[in-house]
């Protein structure tokens, strides 16, 4: 991993309850998309970009989690949002076919108000709708 985009530390927020030694995979649903599998486990650089994952796979009524991961392979940076939606990667937001190791549970991240939750609610259920709205997988 001598070509590695960033550094870290990395996170990952969701709302599945792990602990530190668990391993983050590929192969679940998409929180954006339900129906499309992922190839990929997804993750940051930012810990409140981790919240706003968690915050967005918890939007069931579950409770969201961010964790403080370490690839355990290649990774690269998301092309879902780098120069797709925002240029360079400003979110630091990356990808890998490797699992993630979990270090331990991250507390201090900020929480989204209940209208920006409402707001997550309605921009997903506009993706959901709208057949092109792509990951690309």
């Amino acid at each position: 991993m001598s070509d590695v985009p960033d550094d870290g530390p990395f996170f990952h927020g969701t709302k599945a309850e792990l602990r530190p030694g668990d391993h983050l995979t590929a192969g679940f649903s998409s929180n954006y998309r339900p129906e499309v599998v992922m190839n990929h486990v997804y993750f940051t650089a930012l810990r409140d970009g981790a919240g706003l994952a968690a915050e967005v796979a918890a939007l069931d009524g579950s409770t969201p989690h961010v964790y403080e991961v370490v690839p355990t392979g290649p990774f690269e940076n998301d092309p879902n949002v780098t120069d797709k939606k925002f240029p360079g990667n400003p979110t630091l937001s990356f990808r890998s076919r490797a699992p993630l190791r979990v270090v331990r549970e991250v507390a201090d991240w900020t929480r989204l108000s209940p209208d920006d939750l409402q707001l997550w609610r309605d921009r997903l259920s506009a993706i959901r709708a709208d057949e092109r709205g792509e990951i690309i997988n």
